[in-house]
């Protein structure tokens, strides 16, 4: 028996075609939506600091083999960030992520590499130069076709946003316009961008936070402290603060029953050198000593100006209603996963906003049926136009009126 009009409708909440979905780009991705989706995840902070370290130096090491230049390897890193947001570790493996964001990297920033040549020199870099093979080998074949699958999966990932952001060209002016040695302070603030991208923090901030982040610590591991930038000087120019540059160590928050330690950039930069120093290019080149001390001091500088911990945040609401989970359970009514299709919905518009096209897509109606287009949109006033135009249309009117109607006499 097929299914009626009445039956999708009943289903869907609405009568007619699908409505469609629109997932907006969001070219920021905050430290709450960040421990909310790794949770979703359920990967340990161990393990995940594993993978994106590895994933980031898989990317490195081929830019450099390939000879791309800065702006792809800050594209690829982003884009292998945004994947693992919203696809479980146990379904790829970190190596085909990494390649694959690169591989989208390339297309993005015009420097355009073929998927067999980047497998070929990834290949070529596991063995010995006798071993050495060209790009047109049979063995290719199959995994080429992998990357160019995952390549969709990372556009989907970014919600087709191809906007950038590059510090290096920002910090250099930096350095110059502060007067800073360009051979020792310059040269340490450029290896720190790159390293900047092995953690979260070019997804939440601004080209002009992280450049500024790289030219105080590069200053004050070189003892050339920049008073300016410390005093947070001019950064209203730059549309930034010194919240967001150094943030709060010693603040912790409590969200759906955990707590988590989230940070800003300079703690990022500090946290990666003092824990993960051997896959760094700067951390191995100071002791460990230099790192804590510098991260005393900030702490005292955030206690006495009294900074948060991290920005732009929101305050969940309790999900108890006020009364506390009974003592050794969970509270299972939990924010909804973000990597189940099935959990989230978000095309009436009063959903929590996701980060994949999986979720995107809401609910499935019924098997065999066609779900709800996903369409992808930049200008989030665009999306809330259409959306009210599209309402209109969808609107369901009833009218109530009263008829009068002769009833017929009983014959006797």
């Amino acid at each position: 028996m097929a299914f009626t009009q009445s039956d999708i409708a009943a289903e869907n909440g609405h009568v007619g075609p699908h409505p469609s979905y629109i997932q907006l780009a969001k070219p920021y991705i905050f430290e709450q939506k960040l421990q909310e989706c790794m949770a979703a995840t359920g990967v340990t902070e161990a393990k995940e600091d594993n993978i994106r370290l590895q994933g980031v130096a898989w990317i490195d090491s081929l830019r450099k083999a390939l000879h791309l230049p800065v702006r792809t390897f800050n594209t690829a890193c982003v884009y292998y960030h945004r994947f693992r947001l919203v696809h479980v570790d146990t379904e790829y493996g970190f190596m085909d992520a990494a390649t694959a964001a690169l591989f989208t990297a390339c297309k993005i920033e015009d420097t355009l590499k073929k998927s067999r040549e980047i497998l070929c020199a990834a290949y070529n870099q596991k063995v010995t130069s006798a071993e050495h093979v060209s790009q047109d080998d049979p063995m290719f074949d199959n995994p080429s076709k992998a990357i160019v699958g995952l390549e969709r999966l990372m556009l989907e990932a970014s919600g087709f946003d191809y906007r950038s952001r590059y510090p290096q060209k920002l910090l250099l002016k930096l350095s110059k316009y502060y007067h800073l040695d360009r051979d020792t302070v310059g040269k340490t603030a450029y290896n720190m961008s790159l390293d900047l991208y092995r953690t979260f923090a070019p997804l939440k901030q601004t080209t002009s936070t992280m450049a500024i982040a790289c030219v105080e610590l590069a200053g004050r591991l070189h003892e050339r402290n920049v008073q300016e930038l410390e005093a947070g000087k001019g950064f209203k120019k730059w549309r930034t603060s010194r919240a967001e540059v150094m943030g709060r160590y010693r603040l912790k928050i409590t969200w759906n029953g955990s707590t988590y330690k989230p940070a800003e950039t300079l703690l990022d930069l500090l946290d990666l050198y003092t824990h993960h120093r051997n896959h760094t290019t700067v951390g191995q080149e100071y002791p460990i000593e230099t790192f804590i001390a510098i991260r005393i001091t900030l702490n005292q500088e955030a206690s006495a100006n009294d900074y948060p911990r991290y920005t732009n945040s929101v305050k969940k609401r309790s999900l108890t209603n006020g009364t506390k989970a009974a003592n050794g359970t969970k509270d299972t009514r939990s924010a909804k996963s973000p990597l189940s299709p099935q959990d989230t919905l978000v095309s009436d518009g009063k959903s929590s906003v996701t980060l994949s096209p999986e979720a995107a897509a809401g609910a499935r109606v019924r098997a065999g049926l066609k779900e709800g287009t996903v369409r992808f949109m930049l200008d989030p006033e665009r999306a809330r136009d259409e959306k009210k135009i599209v309402a209109e249309y969808f609107k369901v009117e009833e009218e109530e009126y009263e008829v009068e109607v002769e009833r017929e006499k009983r014959r006797g």
